[in-house]
């Protein structure tokens, strides 16, 4: 049966969710934005019935954990120091760390910054992405001059915020229903639209997401607003000045991937050029039919996929 608690990281306080056997494997599930501990529920009981002890935080600036005001305090020192102390909070040396969407790019920089501690990484949707030669948002606006891009819209405090926040329920909906190949919104013509407003309005919710899902997560953003998880995009140029060490660093750990097929995070980071970026890579599982909440839209295939993972370096 799960627990939930309250973690002191140094300061800040995690909330997390708890299962399985106290004496099992650590699995650590980093969650991507704008998401929370909830969108693992799916793999929580699996991963907890296959003899794993599972901890799956509202990382910092989500939910029910603290959101410091800084924006440095979202670095990735902080993201990755966060994931480590709930190791030490656990008393353990080691786990294996799965995450999804930004909470992929924590657990790959987790594998690279604190390889000692790490057992295997499973990114989701995001595959890994070596240290680029210049900071992130120059190159990303000198690639996507004329257009819009989201993570450049995120970077200036204030107006993502306001959007975002604005109506969180009209935010999740949009986001959580329209992140597929077939949607909008992560880049287009730059016509003075925000970001919510490049993805349709669903007809209906889809099949693996119900109204009282949707609503615990309306209802946690409303709460929380989406302040916290932007702070994330805003760090990565200083994420970028914090890490000349890792120029040329491969992930030497196992490592997986998975991803959707419907995703369109994967058409513009394709996930075959992170092969030569990882050693003992074990496997890239693509999932038919899945956009970018694949972990949600597709649980019985991502699950069979992780415990696999999982089995081959238990």
């Amino acid at each position: 049966m799960a627990t939930e608690r309250s973690v002191d990281v140094g300061g800040v306080a995690l909330h997390v969710v708890e299962d399985g056997p106290p004496d099992g494997p650590v699995v650590v599930l980093s969650h991507g934005f704008p998401e929370l501990a909830y969108s693992w529920r799916h793999q929580i009981p699996a991963l907890a019935e296959a003899g794993y002890r599972v901890l799956a935080p509202d990382q910092r600036g989500y939910g029910r954990s603290s959101r410091p005001g800084a924006i440095a305090d979202y670095d990735i020192a902080h993201l990755t120091g966060d994931l480590i102390a709930l190791l030490d909070d656990a008393g353990v040396e080691k786990a294996t760390f799965v995450g999804h969407d930004w909470g992929s790019m924590v657990v790959w920089q987790t594998a690279l910054l604190h390889p000692e501690r790490v057992d295997g990484v499973c990114g989701m949707s995001v595959p890994f992405a070596p240290r680029p030669p210049a900071p992130p948002t120059a190159l990303w606006r000198k690639a996507f001059e004329g257009h819009f891009f989201y993570i450049l819209y995120f970077q200036e405090p204030g107006p993502a915020d306001a959007e975002l926040s604005a109506d969180a329920t009209t935010t999740m909906r949009r986001l959580l229903c329209g992140v597929r190949s077939e949607g909008g919104g992560m880049t287009s013509a730059d016509d003075g639209r925000g970001f919510v407003e490049r993805f349709p309005e669903p007809e209906r919710l889809p099949d693996w997401l119900s109204q009282e899902e949707l609503d615990f997560y309306a209802a946690e953003f409303t709460r929380t607003g989406f302040t916290g998880g932007l702070n994330w995009y805003r760090n990565f140029d200083r994420n970028w000045e914090l890490t000349p060490q890792l120029e040329g660093s491969k992930v030497e750990v196992p490592s997986y991937f998975v991803g959707g097929a419907l995703d369109p995070v994967l058409t513009m980071s394709p996930p075959d050029r992170q092969d030569a970026w990882l050693s003992d890579h074990r496997g890239t599982v693509i999932v038919p039919d899945a956009g970018h909440w694949v972990q949600q839209e597709k649980p019985a295939e991502v699950n069979a996929a992780v415990l696999d993972f999982l089995g081959g370096i238990r």
